[in-house]
């Protein structure tokens, strides 16, 4: 979970210096050397074929939607701020955990869900809070970014969801991530490959985000397919606070109280949403 909070920072970081494109394409080519290194190739022998496909297509797409919407945000409050409408997928999560893998739960499921969303809002309120004017004109301002975001939680919860019914205890993140670092070098290059500027700083942001990205999702991964689901989506909602921390603090962005009290919704949607879902 701290490698994840950290994301968010540390790619906005490389995207300013690589472009939104060729960051995230440095930032995944990085973290397959690291996962080669660590994890190893899979044996694709041995996975099951529905797996491969759909745990291939469902996790390069919610990669590059997240590593491309908060590369394109117009400055770095929005990124924090887009990452905020990408952590809807733990609630989307637990939701499909319960329609698909028939999770049990109880009526605080609802109250935790709807406290979550308007946490989110509240956020995209900016300094006004929950109002539908703010959040209409915050949006209109960058849709592409928030679109991306969004598709990116309905991606992700599908995948989370996916993977623990048809992987059958097998991890492909190594190979999940090479193929997201190709399609974002296929992407860089239909666009004109514009040259990319390094430096010390830059080369210090890279490698800390390829190692929080691959070890992160390494770990993430371990624990959907032999862990439970709904507890991990559950701790997950506690992200977004250690997210906007460490991005505020690495991107030297001050965030406003009503920030941070959307924040603080999202967290109390989490502990109403585990309780629901816990079994006893």
């Amino acid at each position: 979970m701290l490698l994840w909070s950290s994301i968010v920072g540390l790619i906005r970081g490389v995207s300013e210096s690589l472009g939104a494109t060729g960051g995230a394409a440095m930032i995944y080519s990085v973290a397959s050397v690291f996962l080669l290194l660590s994890v190893g190739f899979p044996k694709l022998r041995e996975f099951p074929r529905t797996y491969l496909f759909w745990g291939s297509l469902l996790f390069v797409s919610y990669e590059l939607c997240l590593a491309l919407s908060i590369g394109y945000a117009n400055s770095s409050q929005q990124a924090i701020e887009v990452s905020m409408v990408n952590y809807l997928w733990p609630a989307l999560t637990m939701v499909c955990a319960i329609v698909f893998n028939h999770q049990k739960t109880n009526f605080l499921i609802i109250p935790g869900f709807i406290i979550a969303l308007m946490g989110i809002c509240w956020v995209l309120g900016g300094e006004r809070g929950l109002d539908f004017a703010s959040i209409t004109a915050n949006i209109q301002d960058n849709p592409l970014s928030y679109a991306l975001a969004f598709m990116g939680a309905l991606i992700w919860a599908a995948y989370c969801t996916v993977t623990a019914r048809i992987a059958n205890g097998k991890n492909g993140v190594t190979l999940f991530f090479m193929l997201t670092a190709a399609a974002l070098w296929v992407k860089y290059m239909l666009m004109g490959a514009e040259p990319m500027q390094f430096d010390l700083h830059t080369l210090i942001y890279l490698v800390l985000a390829a190692a929080a990205m691959g070890f992160g999702y390494a770990a993430w991964n371990v624990g959907i397919l032999h862990g439970n689901v709904t507890l991990l989506a559950g701790a997950s909602y506690f992200i977004p606070v250690f997210s906007a921390a460490l991005a505020a603090f690495v991107l030297q962005t001050s965030l406003s109280l009503s920030f941070w009290q959307g924040a603080a919704m999202v967290c109390i949607g989490s502990v109403l949403c585990w309780v629901a879902t816990r079994q006893k």
